[in-house]
C-alpha cells in the first residue's frame, strides 16, 4: 500500500526582534546544513520579513548577500530623528528582491501575521501583496507608521502574536519548530527617556503575548541575542553566528523529533490502512 499523504508536515516559525532578525539567517544555515525543509513557515514581524526569503526559494547565501548590505537608513527613513518613519524601505527589499508579488505566488506556504489597528483583531496573510503583508508585520508602533492595505490599518504583529506557532499548528503542522531571537523581551530598561520607556513597554507586552507560541511549539530555539539590540546592524556577522551555533545545537532534539513522529505517524496511516483492506 502506498501513501500517498505526507506523513509529517513540518512547521518553522520565526518571531519578531527587529535587526536581531540576522539570527534567523544563522539558523537558516544550519537547517540548509542537516537538510531539514519545512512545509510552511509563520512569520511575524523580521521573522515575515525572513520567512518571505525562505519561501521564496533564497538560499543562505542568497538571503545574506542581501541583508549584509542593508543600513539602518535603507530601512528606517525617517527625516527627524526619534519620529515614525514609513514602511516604504521594507516593502522595497522585498519587492526588489523576490519575484514573487503575491503571497499565494511563493513556492512554499508563508503565513504573516500582522494586527489591524482599526478592529483590533489579529491578521494572518496568506494572499495578498507581499511586501505590504510583511511591512505591515514589522510596523512597530512609533518606530513605523501603520500600513494601509485593503481598509486595514497594520501594526506589528508581535503586538498580538509575536510567536505565531499557534498559526501552524491551526493549519495542520505536525511538528513545529520555532526560532525566538529576542527571547529577552520585556527586560525593561534603565532609561527614563520618554522613546526608550516606550520601546521597554512594547516589548514587555510582546513577552506576555508569546508565552502562547511556547506552548505551540516542539522546539524553541533561542539564540543568545542579549548583547546586541534590535535597533542596530552593528555586528550583524555574530548574530548570524548566534542563530547557527544555537540552531546546531538543537539540531539532535530537532531530528529525533522528526524521525520519531514520522515512525508514529506511519505506523497509525498502515494501521488504518490495514482495516480497510
Amino acid at each position: 500500500m502506498i501513501f500517498k499523504k505526507k506523513l509529517t508536515v513540518i512547521g518553522l516559525c520565526l518571531g519578531g526582534g527587529g535587526a536581531r532578525g540576522f539570527a534567523h539567517l544563522g539558523a537558516l544555515k544550519a537547517f540548509e546544513e542537516y537538510g531539514i525543509n519545512f512545509d510552511m513557515v509563520a512569520g511575524c514581524s523580521v521573522g515575515s520579513c525572513a520567512g518571505a526569503f525562505i519561501c521564496a526559494g533564497k538560499s543562505f547565501k542568497q538571503t545574506y548577500n542581501i541583508a549584509k548590505e542593508l543600513q539602518v537608513k535603507d530601512i528606517k527613513r525617517n527625516k527627524i530623528k526619534f519620529m515614525p518613519s514609513s514602511t516604504e524601505g521594507l516593502e522595497e527589499l522585498i519587492s526588489n528582491n523576490i519575484k514573487q508579488k503575491n503571497i499565494e505566488e511563493l513556492p512554499k506556504k508563508l503565513f504573516i501575521v500582522s494586527v489591524d489597528a482599526k478592529t483590533g483583531k489579529e491578521i494572518v496573510f496568506d494572499s495578498g501583496s507581499l511586501s505590504k503583508a510583511v511591512a505591515g508585520s514589522c510596523a512597530v508602533p512609533g518606530v513605523f507608521y501603520a500600513v494601509n492595505y485593503n481598509n486595514m490599518t497594520l501594526i506589528d504583529g508581535g503586538v498580538m502574536n509575536n510567536i505565531p506557532a499557534d498559526v501552524l499548528r491551526k493549519r495542520g503542522c505536525d511538528v513545529v519548530i520555532t526560532v525566538d531571537v529576542n527571547s529577552t523581551r520585556g527586560g525593561g530598561t534603565n532609561s527614563d527617556k520618554f522613546y526608550d520607556i516606550f520601546l521597554a513597554s512594547i516589548g514587555i507586552m510582546m513577552k506576555n503575548n508569546s508565552k502562547q507560541g511556547y506552548l505551540y511549539s516542539d522546539i524553541v530555539i533561542q539564540p543568545d541575542m542579549k548583547r546586541f539590540k534590535s535597533s542596530k546592524l552593528d555586528g550583524y556577522e555574530a548574530m548570524v553566528e548566534e542563530g547557527y551555533n544555537a540552531t546546531v545545537s538543537a539540531m539532535p532534539e530537532i531530528l529525533k523529533l522528526i524521525k520519531s513522529k514520522r515512525y508514529r505517524l506511519w505506523k497509525r496511516n498502515k494501521r488504518k490502512n490495514m482495516q480497510k483492506l
